[in-house]
């Protein structure tokens, strides 16, 4: 189980993240009211699942001693608020000595990572005071 804390003081809207030893800040742009001077929201969330997707893949390719040099996961996220539905555009560019069976098997292994999973399924968000 993971476990982050987020805290926010006066600032806006700079925010303070922390998970085991790793920290970062989160903040909106300046178009949004604040200084842009960490990651927003929507762009964690997408660097989590660019995250998962690329060490997903290494993992695969490495365990099938492929020759996979490098990984790069581009995406962006994109809501249609009248039809209440968010999409999120997945582009993976693969480097390396690979096979085409060998690449479309890494794009299919892609849709397996944890957070693609998380991503697509129902999720329930328990919000509680403490």
């Amino acid at each position: 189980m993971a476990t982050v804390i987020a805290h926010i003081k006066n600032d806006h809207y700079k925010t303070a993240i922390s998970a085991a030893k790793n920290s970062l800040i989160a903040d909106e742009p300046i178009s949004l009211g604040g200084k842009e001077e960490g990651f927003s929201p929507t762009e964690l969330l997408l660097a989590g699942l660019g995250a998962c997707t690329s060490i997903t893949l290494r993992m695969y390719a490495d365990r099938k001693s492929w020759k996979l040099t490098e990984v790069k996961v581009s995406l962006s996220l994109h809501t249609d608020k009248e039809k209440n539905i968010t999409n999120i555009i997945r582009n993976v560019e693969l480097t390396g000595d690979l096979s085409e069976e060998e690449k479309q098997k890494l794009l299919a292994i892609a849709n397996k990572c944890p957070l693609h999973q998380v991503l697509t399924n129902p999720i329930n968000i328990e919000t509680s005071l403490v």
